[in-house]
């Protein structure tokens, strides 16, 4: 057992393994200062949550509160490292500030309320939009952080109680890409490789995926691959100098918003010297000759041209993709909040389907989460998905939930696409959209052009429920405020980036009258009266273990099936890879092993889009390209972004988030070593940017863009020539000035309202800036940690 400093130290010590070997066993911790194992009362088992990796952990309890936490050796996540915000950030439960009894809005002020009082005021106004316009009327955006037994929960209550299509989670910022392009490529969400390929590749490639920044025990995994005998090659697709970039076999730097030219090229390279899979691409895709069709016309020569790199590196960097024995492919931000969101990403999956290395291990591809539980969100159908990732267009799987919930299947809206949160916001901005309930998280910092943002939330059109564990900068707007039990004060279960479940058990009780997430949901459904066909009480389950057993039958016969699981055996395994039936009691390592996809036209829950248009593939269609359900080739052509950079605003912006900080630091910003470590915004400037603008490391300079400005202190060096970045982590709260509304700071000033056809993501990552130099001040110690890097990479 190691007590380790995660801040100078964020990936510990090395313990080198060869490929085919077991990853190697460290196990770190950190207690409260002064505390020693053998005094801690219990240990209770859970798993990450400020970060997608799901690293399992056991808290420590001493005298009834968390006492720090330790990594399980045997966790297959893991093998027992936590990420730095895990070793420090459960100190956060017991920040003085926490939410502990409801507030409602008297007078224009939030006030102390009883439960009674506040659930009541919800439910009147509920009952009253329902009546005067009906189901349309409500809306629910939700998050990436609560447990699959609370999505579940939320869904039913939003769709089979309420009847509204307006339900999202803030997935829709970070991983709604990774669904689209997956149901793109594969008929259905659901990872198909596994963190263990990890231990096997012999070439990585990470497009827009900082993992030494996003999961850092992922990184770990593969610097012991990297330490090791026979280690695999690094490819790094990103703008920046990250750790990931330093560690690389090659770096690719293209300009943000080139991302699908780029990929483009590389499909164009591998088809050209022949570096294709024929047998695997005949037997299990369709497509092929589109795709040809379409990156013939990127050469290495035009895509340089478009991507701002050299052909040679182009070149380089696909026969490193062409040749490789065993390749593993990851995908994050970088890619999923950049223009062409969803086709760029389907560009990574077309790869590894050329290629033909899916199924095996070391090879395959990720299109990782950016939050803890952001799997849970799109399996439970807390977002635009329909529960148990069923086809919203298939009328035989809408009667399925139908007959599931109890509820009559005219019940559920089913007339048209679900409504994204950016739509939800335009409805809410015009007046149908008159009540919003906001769970887990912060949209007054996390969503762009952050002063239409405020406007909306700040409406007096617009009843605003917002349920957190703090007073966030969103809370300020609303109209009631519901304080939430956090992690380890609740029991339920999530689901990481690689399909593995893990079970988190309540330590310690919530502070004041705090109540869990599910508790809420349960008692708002109670107060609200729904009813099933049956008459008896909608939803049917009462607490998180029978919730579970509900969630467990929604999911049985779907991909993502939870059938064979249960809190007993997750207690007695840990994490368990979905999916868990009969057939694969022990879970399931790779999907897709057999060449068999979920992709057939009865099954699959997307017909698919338009990779440039966004515009929906009909049944009839879907069934004439593909009636047996392979895996689908796309093709898609590089149009320019939207918004470039001009002469009044020459550089690109892009914005992401460093190591310290998870979104808004609603948590991280509360914990000291994590504060200390990233404690203001900051400016990432090239030295040749910075010397043209007369700036120096730790000037003050200004950074606008059309919708505003903010100002931050100059870090020089570590991205390209061209383009500046801000970590968005910064919004108008700080622990040191909770009241403060210093807006300048908060990155999100800057971005626009545009996003994805296909997935509807939010482009954070292509915005024309100009720079400016204010003055110099001197730079506040930023901390050790390295360079302070984002996780969304290629923008």
């Amino acid at each position: 057992m190691t007590q380790r400093d995660g801040i100078t130290d964020p990936w510990g010590t090395r313990t080198p393994y060869g490929p085919g070997e077991p990853w190697p066993a460290r196990v770190d911790t950190h207690l409260a200062d002064g505390l020693r194992p053998a005094d801690v009362d219990r240990w209770v088992p859970s798993a990450a949550v400020l970060h997608s990796n799901g690293d399992g952990l056991d808290i420590a309890v001493k005298d009834g509160r968390i006492a720090g936490v330790r990594g399980r050796a045997g966790d297959r996540v893991n093998h027992g490292r936590l990420d730095p915000k895990d070793l420090f950030g459960w100190q956060a439960n017991a920040s003085p500030d926490r939410l502990t009894t409801p507030l409602v809005r008297r007078d224009g002020e939030l006030t102390e309320a009883s439960w009674d009082e506040a659930l009541d005021l919800v439910v009147r106004r509920s009952k009253d939009l329902l009546a005067e316009q009906g189901p349309g009327a409500l809306g629910f955006y939700t998050s990436g952080q609560l447990f699959a037994e609370e999505y579940y929960t939320l869904a039913a209550i939003a769709r089979g109680g309420i009847g509204t299509n307006h339900l999202d989670g803030n997935t829709r910022l970070c991983t709604a890409t990774a669904a689209a392009a997956l149901k793109e490529s594969f008929g259905c969400d659901g990872q198909p490789a596994s963190y263990t390929d990890v231990d096997h590749a012999d070439v990585i490639a990470l497009f827009g995926h900082n993992a030494a920044e996003t999961q850092a025990v992922l990184w770990s995994r593969m610097l012991d691959r990297l330490a090791g005998p026979r280690p695999p090659a690094l490819l790094c697709v990103d703008p920046r100098d990250t750790p990931v970039a330093r560690a690389a076999t090659l770096h690719l730097a293209p300009l943000p918003g080139t991302n699908l030219a780029l990929m483009n090229g590389l499909l164009h390279e591998i088809i050209e010297h022949g570096w294709v899979d024929r047998g695997y691409v005949e037997r299990c895709t369709v497509g092929y000759d589109d795709l040809a069709e379409t990156v013939a016309a990127y050469p290495p020569e035009r895509v340089a041209g478009i991507c701002g790199l050299d052909p040679g590196e182009i070149r380089e960097a696909a026969r490193l993709l062409g040749t490789a024995e065993r390749l593993l492919c990851t995908v994050l931000q970088g890619f999923y909040q950049s223009h062409q969101a969803t086709a760029a990403a389907v560009g990574v999956n077309n790869l590894v389907l050329l290629r033909g290395m899916l199924g095996k291990p070391g090879a395959g591809v990720l299109q990782m989460n950016g939050q803890p539980t952001a799997e849970n969100t799109r399996e439970c159908g807390a977002d635009g998905d329909l529960t148990g990732f069923r086809n919203w267009a298939n009328d035989a799987h809408v009667a399925e939930l139908a007959r599931l919930w109890n509820v009559d299947v005219a019940k559920i809206p089913h007339y048209g696409p679900p409504t994204h949160l950016m739509q939800m916001l335009r409805y809410a901005e015009t007046g149908t959209l008159r009540f919003l309930w906001v769970s887990a998280t912060n949209p007054a910092v996390s969503l762009p052009e952050l002063h239409r943002i405020r406007s909306i939330l700040d409406s007096s059109r617009l009843f605003l429920v917002v349920q957190d564990v703090f007073r966030t900068e969103t809370a300020e707007f609303a109209d009631v405020v519901l304080p939430a039990a956090m992690w380890g004060e609740k029991t339920g279960t999530f689901t990481n980036a690689d399909r593995t479940v893990h079970l988190s058990e309540k330590a310690v009780e919530p502070p004041g009258h705090a109540r869990a997430d599910l508790d809420i949901f349960l008692d708002y459904a109670r107060r609200m009266d729904f009813r099933g066909n049956d008459g008896e009480p909608f939803p049917q389950w009462h607490d998180a273990e029978t919730a579970f057993d509900a969630w467990k039958d929604a999911s049985r016969g779907r991909p993502c099936d939870y059938s064979g699981l249960s809190y007993a055996k997750l207690r007695e395994t840990g994490g368990i890879q979905w999916p868990c039936t009969e057939d694969s009691p022990e879970g399931t390592e790779r999907l897709y092993a057999d060449g068999k996809f979920f992709a057939d036209p009865d099954y699959c829950e997307s017909y698919g889009r338009d990779l440039v248009t966004g515009a929906p593939m009909e049944p009839v269609e879907y069934r004439a390209l593909n009636p047996d359900g392979k895996a689908m080739l796309k093709a898609a052509g590089y149009v320019e972004a939207h918004e470039k950079p001009d002469e009044e605003h020459p550089y690109h912006l892009i914005t992401g988030r460093t190591l310290a900080h998870f979104h808004t630091r609603t948590k991280t910003g509360r914990v000291p070593q994590l504060r200390a470590a990233a404690p203001e915004v900051w400016l990432e400037v090239s030295e040749a940017d910075a010397a043209a603008a007369g700036l120096a490391e730790g000037d003050l300079a200004e950074v606008s863009t059309p919708r505003g400005s903010v100002r931050a202190r100059v870090r020089v060096g570590g991205i390209r020539d061209g383009v500046l970045f801000l970590p968005f982590h910064y919004g108008y709260w700080d622990v040191e000035h909770p009241a403060g509304k210093d807006g300048d700071r908060a990155a999100n000033e800057l971005t626009f309202t545009d996003w994805d056809p296909v997935s509807k993501q939010p482009l954070f990552k292509t915005a024309a800036a100009a720079l400016r130099r204010v003055g110099a001040v001197a730079m506040r110690p930023a901390g050790p940690v390295p360079a302070a890097v984002d996780e969304e990479v290629v923008r």
